[in-house]
């Protein structure tokens, strides 16, 4: 199948656009929001293809992908047609609901022309999506290039506009784990962040915008990996870093209840707790790398690059031939 779908989260399109469609995704000129193109910090397959948007009018769509509610109408803009009615449609939420929780409403709530399709459970169970159909599909990731070494002892995070997110990323808890060990943290925005945090950068030493290739093999050195979101969906990064083998210390929210299993790290939501259990492993790298080696095979049974491109073949062909 031909599939629409804009570059907008890049591990998660990353993973998509290993499957075995031809997947059309917009260019601009800027490459700003709407036209980012192919990725440049990361290797796709030549099955993703970039399009301008003046030539969708003339391609052959067999699906469209959305992920952020403008899309629809920019969609319809230029394929000239009614997406969800003379070409399916699925909405992919990637994120948690924000404002009156649990009461949030989805922004496609109540449409008989789409399916949302949920990355997590949590995500669905969450938001009020009204009458439209819903399923989930789990992530998966395309298997890291590195392994695990754990040989330096410090904590590595990543967290995109760790300042901007704050509390929702769990930034301010981030100086209580720099008193244990001294933490690498990778991501957008996170330059200067020792200073806002008020420590010396020898305690927090921030990688911004790092490709994601080297941003791996940076993590694989590190003795364990550090998750402190309070209210997001369930970060590829944490995923990531489990299939790599690191061990991992996690506030125990959202959807990291189900993606971490206990042998494979520490999950709860008493910072005591998480704080004890990164001493422990910066302590100890044998436990360390005990534990890494059950977050790695647990990563690989659950979010497996095979299992979620078979999930997302046939949520789309049972959509294109529900539209037929």
């Amino acid at each position: 199948m031909n599939v629409l779908l804009w570059h907008v989260h890049g591990s998660w399109t990353t993973s998509f656009v290993h499957g075995k469609h031809r997947y059309l995704v917009p260019v601009t000129p800027d490459r700003g929001p709407y036209g980012l193109g192919r990725a440049r910090t990361y290797p796709w397959p030549d099955s993703a293809v970039e399009v301008e948007p003046a030539a969708l009018r003339r391609a052959e769509v067999d699906v469209v992908v959305l992920q952020r509610p403008e899309e629809y109408d920019l969609a319809c803009e230029w394929l000239g047609r009614r997406v969800g009615r003379e070409v399916p449609a699925v909405y992919v939420e990637h994120n948690t609901p924000k404002g009156d929780v649990p009461n949030t409403r989805h922004p496609m709530a109540d449409r008989d022309d789409l399916l949302i399709a949920h990355v997590t459970g949590f995500n669905e169970l969450f938001w009020d999506t009204g009458g439209t159909r819903t399923t989930v599909v789990e992530h998966g990731v395309v298997p890291p290039r590195v392994t695990y070494t754990g040989e330096l002892d410090r904590l590595a995070v990543v967290i995109n506009e760790p300042v901007r997110r704050w509390r929702v990323t769990g930034t301010d808890l981030l100086p209580r784990f720099a008193e244990v060990a001294p933490l690498d943290v990778f991501g957008m925005g996170v330059a200067g962040l020792a200073d806002r945090l008020g420590l010396p950068p020898d305690r927090v030493t921030a990688h911004d915008d790092v490709p994601q290739e080297r941003m791996h093999a940076e993590l694989a050195r590190r003795r364990a990996y550090l998750h402190l979101c309070r209210w997001t969906s369930l970060g590829l990064s944490l995923v990531e870093a489990m299939a790599i083998g690191m061990p991992v210390v996690a506030l125990a929210t959202t959807e990291a209840m189900v993606a971490v299993p206990p042998d494979a790290g520490v999950l709860s939501t008493r910072i005591d707790t998480l704080l004890e259990a990164a001493r422990r492993f910066v302590a100890d790298p044998a436990t360390a790398r005990r534990v890494g080696a059950e977050a790695r095979a647990a990563a690989g049974a659950r979010y497996g690059l095979d299992r979620f491109l078979a999930d997302w073949d046939r949520l789309l062909e049972e959509e294109a031939c529900a539209s037929r």
